[in-house]
């Protein structure tokens, strides 16, 4: 099970293969790079959003936020580190779904904030937060095995880069 005690090692593992894998976003303004990691967690919410209609497996989608999470927290300069322990599901939400959906909506306005000059980057870095919690809880309580799954996530994403070699 996934604990926020790994996050750090995740971290610094989501750097060095973004900077091997990831240069076109790597090489984006971080303004630019925080609304790309924006949209990729809408499309995540509206995949678990459409249940059993949605054609890539709901586990698929928590590692692909993992990975964005993971991003962000990058660009951001967040020490995942220092994020505390697990949470727990709010008792008076019925869906689940909802707290990653509120989560990324508030990592959106965050970004959009940035057009406007507008301070940001707590925000995002809350939400942000907020995301990982959500997985973290999500994975456990389907006793998925999240880091097993981000591994060979990262082979897939590595071996389409046809350009580099090791």
């Amino acid at each position: 099970m996934l604990s926020t005690n790994e996050l750090p090692r995740l971290q610094c593992e989501q750097f060095h293969h973004d900077q091997r894998n990831h240069l076109d976003i790597l090489c984006m303004p971080k303004p630019d790079r925080l609304k790309h990691y924006g949209l990729h967690f809408a499309k995540y919410v509206g995949r678990l959003a459409r249940g059993s209609a949605e054609p890539k497996p709901q586990k698929q989608t928590l590692v692909d936020a993992l990975l964005i999470s993971l991003s962000a927290a990058n660009t951001l300069h967040q020490d995942l580190a220092s994020i505390g322990g697990e949470t727990t599901r709010r008792p008076d939400q019925i869906d689940p779904l909802w707290m990653l959906a509120d989560a990324a909506g508030r990592f959106a306005d965050a970004c959009e904030k940035i057009d406007h000059l507008e301070d940001s980057v707590a925000s995002a870095r809350n939400a942000n937060i907020d995301i990982l919690h959500w997985l973290i809880t999500t994975a456990n309580e389907l006793q998925f095995d999240l880091v097993d799954a981000l591994c060979e996530r990262r082979k897939e994403l590595a071996a389409r880069q046809f350009y580099i070699t090791d």
